[in-house]
């Protein structure tokens, strides 16, 4: 059995080769009761096995290179998540994913002041419904080339700026080893500013074993020694032939 210290969750895009419903039971079946970047439409699905969704994308266009560091995008921007955000918290879940988007040309310190602008049109309502705003930290090396928040400084410099409770960084592990390493480090200095925790293996973003340089459960305990209470999702690609045995070793490698 788990041992009830991490709150265990996976996102569903690494599983998209079986349905929603059959990721469901799998996840029952392990043991935990979290799926991540789950849509509104998607909801009803996880509620009638009892599972939460621990990081929800909004109903609008979500996108890794249009986000808040583009004013070009903010009416939109600001208008779906005006209305995301009372949905969410309708349905008693408080995590909404947002991104920076790329740079552009853009220098980092345009694109804090940008966020900052966007951001704070819809901060006040996620305050108002509980719901946590969290910006993901992506690497700009291998994945998601010219994107602004690739480095955890920025993201923790847009926290402070912002100066809000319910604005807090989306810790992608994987992508920030690759970007800058220390990770375990970085996690204690800045754990105050991270409300959400992906993994994966590094090179390639497949099974978090042996096979990879990441030592997990010493991530996770340095986590745990954060006092953090919020989800770890498993966001590995797997490529073992017994897909769901990868996400339950990975699990259970993770539930210090």
């Amino acid at each position: 059995e788990l041992k009830g210290n991490i709150n265990h969750s996976v996102c569903q895009w690494c599983y998209n080769f079986i349905t929603l419903e059959e990721l469901c039971i799998a996840v029952k079946e392990i043991g935990f009761n979290a799926i991540d970047l789950i849509a509104p439409k998607d909801w009803p699905m996880l509620q009638k096995y009892g599972i939460y969704s621990s990081m929800c994308y909004h109903a609008g266009e979500v996108s890794l290179t249009k986000g808040f560091n583009d004013k070009t995008y903010h009416p939109q921007l600001i208008k779906d998540y005006t209305e995301a955000i009372p949905l969410v918290a309708k349905e008693g879940y408080k995590n909404l994913i947002c991104f920076s988007g790329n740079r552009n040309g853009m220098d980092d310190e345009t694109g804090l002041k940008n966020c900052v602008e966007g951001l704070q049109q819809i901060l006040p309502l996620a305050e108002k419904n509980g719901v946590i705003i969290q910006m993901e930290l992506l690497n700009s090396k291998v994945d998601h080339k010219d994107y602004m928040c690739d480095k955890t400084a920025w993201g923790v410099e847009l926290c402070k700026r912002t100066g809000s409770p319910n604005f807090k960084l989306l810790y992608d592990i994987y992508h920030m080893q690759i970007d800058e390493g220390d990770v375990i480090r970085t996690i204690q200095d800045n754990h105050q500013y991270i409300g959400h925790y992906h993994t994966a293996g590094v090179p390639g973003r497949h099974e978090i074993d042996e096979a990879q340089e990441l030592y997990y459960p010493a991530i996770m305990k340095a986590i745990l020694a954060t006092g953090f209470k919020d989800y770890v999702a498993q966001e590995f690609i797997p490529v073992k032939e017994d897909k769901l045995q990868s996400l339950k070793e990975a699990v259970f490698l993770c539930d210090v």
